[in-house]
């Protein structure tokens, strides 16, 4: 159970996560449909417009995590708020397309959500640890469900800039969250689970398996974002479907869409056939852009295709993190997942570019039919991937005596897969197959 100050960390970090994510957000649905009232406006910058906050994200997101080492989490968290408050309100007042572009851009430069994530780690213990980041995400899932219905409701009365309004006041309080709620510890999380490691920064980009896992995160986020460009403009434009109903179709397509992957989440997780789940998943967001990509004058087939496409983007959403996880090596995580969260940035900012390029030249079916291309490239990688292994991390006190001997922990301790001294850390990380580990006779080696 969460303690009081776990529990009150946790609930103050999650408004913080999910009022910066509904801002984003709820751009999505409807900036397609209303960039015509912005002084130069062409597809192709509606597409930079949507995409160019991954870049930014994908450039400041490292570089924060390890500020955030050197003079603390909060005051960092506090600067990237406020770079988003201020990239939120130049977007409310712009009326050009490249003052859009330039506070869409100011926005993606807080990329405080790894330092978030970090802080959560230091002010939480081991055994809830999973627990408060698995609730980080859900609130990430909820925001995105919020936005796709209130963009759309916003922006139907007061614009694009009502919608943009509506994110500054979201980003003034999460600023005002950081500074009366949100923690500050004064000892951080001294293990690097959570934190990048500049030293470690090699192996993670050298690992096979890490990377399909990144080629995956880019191109989902590049479906994402490049289908959004398209989907607004075909529902009004093609379909004749009313703009002050796209909430409504959202709402009953992402709803479908999630009630339809959770068996496949049970089963993946329980039955640990989570590969099998997971090229279900890549194949799915496949055959979604094909029937989108094929919608003609058929509003039921987009219906469709959007059923399919929530389905698999929830679905790979919550696969991937998690195997993310399971593939890392042992001590590293923070490190693999900077890694991850640049490659699903820069997939957002390189799909809104592509689909504001090929949306102009090729028209808007041509963008469902890039996004198949790029989902079919990944499939192809994925299913070479290897089958992720219930594997997990073991933490050895070296201040209590205990001599690393990497070499024989792994060729005599059944389950012993990795290790990994991080440079000037008194900890080694040890990562195990539950399967085979025999944890207690493990630490009772170490003590003789």
């Amino acid at each position: 159970m969460f303690n009081s100050t776990e529990t009150r960390s946790l609930i103050a970090l999650s408004f913080l996560y999910a009022t910066r994510m509904l801002g984003l957000f709820m751009v999505l649905p409807v900036f397609a449909l209303y960039a015509d009232s912005y002084e130069g406006s062409t597809v192709m910058l509606v597409g930079l417009a949507l995409g160019i906050y991954g870049l930014t994200q994908g450039v400041f997101q490292i570089p924060f995590g390890l500020l955030s080492d050197r003079i603390g989490r909060k005051p960092v968290i506090a600067g990237g708020m406020i770079l988003f408050l201020a990239g939120s309100l130049l977007c409310a007042v712009a009326e050009t397309a490249y003052a859009i572009i330039l506070g869409r851009a100011l926005q993606g430069a807080g990329a405080v959500a790894g330092v978030v994530m970090a802080l959560l780690s230091d002010v939480t213990r081991e055994q809830n640890r999973t627990r408060a980041m698995a609730a980080i995400g859900g609130s990430i899932g909820l925001a995105f469900i919020v936005a796709m219905i209130t963009g759309p409701l916003v922006a139907q009365h007061w614009g694009m800039e009502g919608v943009f309004w509506l994110t500054s006041v979201l980003a003034g309080l999460g600023l005002l969250v950081v500074l009366v709620a949100v923690p500050n510890p004064l000892v951080r999380h001294s293990g690097h689970e959570v934190v990048p490691v500049p030293a470690m920064l090699g192996r993670v980009l050298r690992d096979g398996q890490l990377w399909r896992l990144n080629v995956g995160i880019f191109s989902l986020h590049f479906a994402q974002m490049a289908t959004w460009v398209s989907v607004p403009v075909v529902l009004e434009q093609v379909l004749d479907f009313d703009r002050s109903r796209h909430w409504s179709l959202y709402l009953s397509t992402m709803v479908a869409g999630f009630v339809l992957m959770l068996p496949f989440i049970w089963y993946g997780e329980t039955r640990r056939k989570m590969k099998p789940v997971f090229l279900f998943a890549v194949s799915l967001l496949a055959v979604a852009e094909l029937v989108m990509a094929g919608t003609g004058t058929a509003l039921r087939q987009m219906v469709f295709g959007l059923v399919l496409f929530f389905m698999a983007f929830n679905l790979l959403e919550a696969s991937l993190p998690s195997l993310v996880s399971k593939m890392a090596p042992a001590g590293i995580k923070g490190t693999a997942m900077g890694v991850y969260s640049t490659s699903q940035f820069l997939g957002a900012f390189s799909g809104g570019v592509a689909g504001g390029v090929v949306a102009h030249f090729a028209g808007f079916a041509g963008v469902f039919w890039l996004s198949l291309a790029v989902v079919l490239v990944w499939l192809g990688m994925a299913s070479t991937m290897d089958r992720p292994r219930n594997l997990r991390s073991v933490v050895v006190d070296l201040n209590s005596g205990a001599a690393v001997d990497s070499h024989r922990w792994v060729e005599h301790f059944s389950g012993v897969e990795d290790v990994v001294v991080i440079p000037g850390e008194n900890l080694a990380y040890v990562k195990v197959d539950d399967e085979h580990f025999n944890e207690q006779a493990f630490h009772q080696s170490l003590v003789k």
